[in-house]
């Protein structure tokens, strides 16, 4: 391998977890086509530009918090458990753990309405848990209902045992959720007075918000420099996964993607502990309305940044490792169990077969994304989805923000897979109509998506990569992820959902978490098929001309702006 060859894969390991991980990434990715080493050289050159950049902009004092190199990952031992048949993705369990599950646990939700009486539901029925990750929670009539089926089902929990076990965990953004005088803060104190020993609210504040900086960006502009973002809803042993925050919109007109999780306790407790670290890094609010950081714990903006990033690191890091050892345990034990069931079946029949759990068609792949804590694992999952994908190959791509990384763009624009790309129509946008500067970001997302729609015409490439708007009467559209179709299939195997919106924000400021689902059942690739087609049945494809018509007008100070200002949304 050439010079530059070798110190761009020394680079990138560096930055994502060293010569271990290139190794158990090498060893599973599929042969003769682009491979990761390619994928790998390209993230290095990036990041090596990136910290380039960087020193030429030292000058600019206001945002040296933001540009401080990432801490390193912390790797986990390689997985040596190779079973036979194994699914072409099984290369994902190298970084994250695998759950493999049956499919009849797995419900595809398609509405807000459907999503809001579910949580409702589970609320109420939920025993032993209820753990909630979200952006924030409004501050309306829905929310307060939200709020009241906590406050009765701690109350029957009391009532029920005279000390209760149910726990709520509730983890928020620190900026978002202290908007305004009566914010998410203002509608949880009141659970917090009544059960302080069975309830929690964690409020994460980024390590980039910090000094001069966080004196000078007044409120709701400092939500732009980095963000608790995931959003995950679970209830003893069921997990809602989703890019909905809890808020009147998200449960009305605002349409996302949901999935049902059920029966599911490994996965469950995966994402218990993975809440438990965040929430042990941020601040915790107390019942005067306060907030304080655990005893011991480096303060994410008034201590050490490099410190509180690495005790982040590691605890997030320690999650899922630890799950990946106990999965690799739980395949090991079931794997054997499965051949000495086999062995004795000719010989006791079918009973002795009984006990045995069926063999899992579905796998679910937690990916983890938290640049500030220099944790990348779903940017290297998505990336190499992206760059492997065959010929012939259709991915189905939707974000309510088109705002790709350089990179993903890249490897849409220098693959061979079909692409269908749902974004939002200006009308849908969830900034249309916004006062002040907020107003004119539809605008901004417009000349981003005319900048790449231009790319894409010059590399001839329409028929293969193609944009479609969602537009629907009095609805705004939030809904992110992927469904991935190998060639010659008519059912995708592969969906990513959870709360990334691909783009810049996603990448490198905003803590982000999403699954993928691998399955080999055609009723459940059959219901996320019909998710995909629901959606984009409200979409028409763009064209030149759709940059003719007149709510496409892109003010002349926009354009100048946006190349400055859009890797802060």
């Amino acid at each position: 391998m050439a010079a530059g060859g070798s110190g761009r894969r020394a680079g990138l390991m560096a930055a994502a977890g060293g010569a271990e991980l290139w190794r158990r990434l090498s060893a599973w990715l599929p042969r003769g086509r682009l491979g990761l080493a390619a994928l790998l050289g390209r993230l290095s050159d990036r990041f090596s530009r990136g910290r380039d950049r960087r020193a030429r902009r030292s000058s600019w004092l206001l945002l040296a918090p933001l540009l401080t190199p990432p801490v390193p990952v912390v790797t986990a031992p390689p997985c040596s458990l190779c079973p036979e048949g194994a699914h072409r993705f099984q290369w994902i369990r190298n970084l994250v753990p695998e759950f493999g599950i049956s499919s009849s646990h797995v419900k595809v939700l398609s509405s807000p309405t459907e999503f809001y009486e579910l949580l409702k539901v589970q609320i109420k029925t939920a025993k032993q848990r209820v753990v909630m990750a979200s952006l924030y929670l409004g501050t309306g009539l829905l929310e307060q209902e939200l709020v009241d089926c906590l406050e009765e089902t701690l109350e029957k929990s009391l009532e029920a045992k005279g000390s209760s076990d149910l726990r709520v965990s509730i983890l928020l953004d620190y900026t978002r959720g202290s908007r305004g005088r009566k914010n998410s803060r203002t509608m949880l104190i009141p659970l917090l007075q009544r059960f302080p020993e069975q309830v929690r609210v964690s409020l994460f504040h980024t390590p980039n918000l910090r000094g001069l900086l966080r004196l000078l960006i007044p409120e709701r502009f400092n939500e732009t420099i980095g963000l608790q973002h995931i959003k995950v809803y679970l209830f003893d042993d069921n997990v809602i996964l989703s890019g909905a925050n809890l808020s009147d919109l998200y449960f009305t007109n605002r349409q996302d993607r949901y999935v049902l999780l059920q029966d599911s306790p490994e996965i469950a407790d995966f994402f218990t502990e993975l809440v438990d670290a965040i929430g042990d890094v941020s601040l915790q609010l107390q019942q005067d309305d306060t907030v304080e950081m655990m005893e011991g714990m480096v303060h994410p903006y008034q201590g050490d940044k490099v410190a509180y990033c690495e005790i982040a690191n590691r605890r997030v890091m320690e999650v899922i490792n630890s799950a990946r050892t106990r999965q690799e345990l739980l395949h090991a034990k079931t794997f054997h169990s499965s051949q000495q069931g086999s062995a004795l079946l000719p010989q006791q029949g079918a009973q002795a077969s009984g006990g045995l759990k069926p063999e899992p068609d579905t796998w679910i792949y937690p990916l983890i994304q938290m640049k500030p804590f220099g944790i990348q694992i779903d940017e290297m999952v998505t990336e190499t989805l992206l760059t492997e994908a065959e010929r012939d190959a259709r991915i189905y791509l939707t974000t309510g923000y088109f705002n790709l990384t350089q990179a993903y763009m890249d490897l849409i624009l220098g693959t061979r897979a079909e692409y269908r790309i749902l974004l939002a129509s200006p009308e849908v946008n969830g900034f249309f109509g916004a006062k002040g500067v907020a107003g004119a970001i539809p605008a901004a997302y417009v000349y981003i998506e005319h900048q790449f729609y231009s790319e894409v015409c010059c590399l001839h490439q329409q028929e293969r990569v193609r944009l479609q708007e969602y537009s629907r009467a009095g609805w705004t559209f939030h809904a992110k992820g992927l469904w991935l179709y190998l060639a010659g299939s008519d059912l995708p195997c592969l969906t990513l959902i959870g709360s990334p919106n691909f783009g810049y924000r996603s990448v490198h400021r905003d803590l982000e978490a999403q699954v993928a689902i691998v399955t080999e059942n055609k009723a459940l690739q059959q219901q996320l098929h019909q998710e995909q087609e629901q959606l984009y049945l409200c979409s028409g494809v763009v064209s030149s001309s759709t940059f003719e018509q007149p709510n496409r007008y892109v003010k002349l100070w926009v354009k100048l702006v946006t190349p400055l200002i859009k890797n802060f949304f």
